[in-house]
């Protein structure tokens, strides 16, 4: 029991990590929790810093959230340890200890955790994204309504109850990150991604 809990501490503190942050301070830019929309995710870190930027910090971001699910599952793949570090990875990155509690929206990080969990779910909500954002060009309203996908599609495609229940608060906490994105779409202020 005390090995599970470690590993879901160091689930959260490996999200904890910020490549947004340490990217734009790697190309020269400067801090994005002051500079374009104030978030450290990948699409700030694009506008901000420039597109090879970006795709690192998703990059980054995605594969902290891998690396701690590969491991729980390594340690322990089929009791609901995988599905308790998916969600602390994503929290870690939302609400990182290293810089006061204030993360980015999690969207990579889950994009990260979900690869080796719900796979399937994952490439439907990566449809849906896709299509959202070629079609309306808002990567917020993508990453919404692709998050809503996911648990949705691991419940009906009988995935486990600990990876459906681990999928739906990762969606909880990416709408509950996206509030301000959704009233700007409400409002029609939110910006466009190209």
């Amino acid at each position: 029991m005390l090995p599970d809990v470690v590993l879901v501490l160091l689930a959260y503190l490996l999200g904890s990590l910020s490549f947004g942050l340490l990217i734009a301070r790697w190309y020269g830019g400067a801090d994005l929790r002051h500079s374009g929309s104030g978030n450290i995710g990948a699409t700030n870190v694009v506008r901000t810093v420039g597109k090879a930027a970006g795709l690192l910090t998703l990059l980054g971001d995605g594969a902290k959230g891998f690396v701690a699910v590969f491991v729980a599952q390594a340690w322990a793949p089929a009791g609901g340890l995988p599905a308790a570090a998916a969600l602390a990875a994503v929290v870690g990155h939302m609400f990182p200890i290293y810089y006061g509690f204030r993360g980015g929206k999690g969207v990579a990080t889950a994009l990260g955790v979900l690869l080796p969990t719900l796979t399937l779910p994952l490439l439907g909500a990566l449809l849906v994204w896709a299509v959202v954002v070629a079609v309306w060009r808002y990567v917020s309203a993508g990453s919404m309504l692709a998050a809503l996908v996911v648990p949705l599609l691991a419940w009906l495609w009988g995935y486990p109850g600990s990876l459906v229940w681990a999928a739906t608060s990762i969606t909880a906490l990416v709408l509950y990150k996206h509030r301000e994105n959704f009233q700007r779409l409400l409002q029609g202020r939110e910006a466009k991604f190209f």
